[in-house]
């Protein structure tokens, strides 16, 4: 499969435990693929949501394209999320019920056409986050002596 990654979400992999993951597709306009192409996007503070069994991305900037002749293009505007209606029933069921939440992972190439890797996830306390930043540290530690011993 050939994938071109565009731009990952690594905050929401620190602030989110990631139950489920699922590969959706988006709608665009053209100057935003152009824009996309060149890398100028943010996925920091994106989130998806459900509402009226659609799926929706809000507060993902896309910066807009120099060379297009489109002066009002909202690099801030709401995006919809293209899944079967059997995985957006899933995804409701899901959410309402424990009260995870939709976060973008990444977004990339796939075929030529642009994917969201979307996560259903559980947000993480202060807590959870040192927690678990304690067992990188110290699986970092275990390959560095295990390196060191077999030099």
């Amino acid at each position: 499969m050939e994938q071109k990654r565009i731009a990952t979400n690594r905050k929401a992999l620190h602030n989110y435990e990631v139950l489920d993951t699922y590969e959706t597709g988006i709608v665009l306009k053209g100057n935003e693929v152009k824009s996309i192409r060149g890398g100028h996007i943010n996925l920091g503070d994106a989130y998806a949501s459900i509402n009226k069994e659609e799926v929706f991305l809000y507060n993902m900037h896309i910066s807009p394209y120099e060379h297009s002749r489109l002066e009002e293009c909202d690099p801030l505007r709401i995006r919809k999320l293209l899944l079967h209606k059997k995985e957006i029933k899933k995804l409701m069921g899901k959410v309402k019920e424990r009260g995870l939440t939709l976060v973008p992972l990444e977004l990339y190439f796939n075929k030529g056409n642009v994917k969201v890797k979307l996560a259903l996830a559980r947000g993480r306390n202060a807590r959870d986050k040192r927690d678990e930043l304690k067992k990188k540290d110290a699986q970092r530690e275990m390959q560095r002596a295990f390196r060191e011993k077999h030099k």
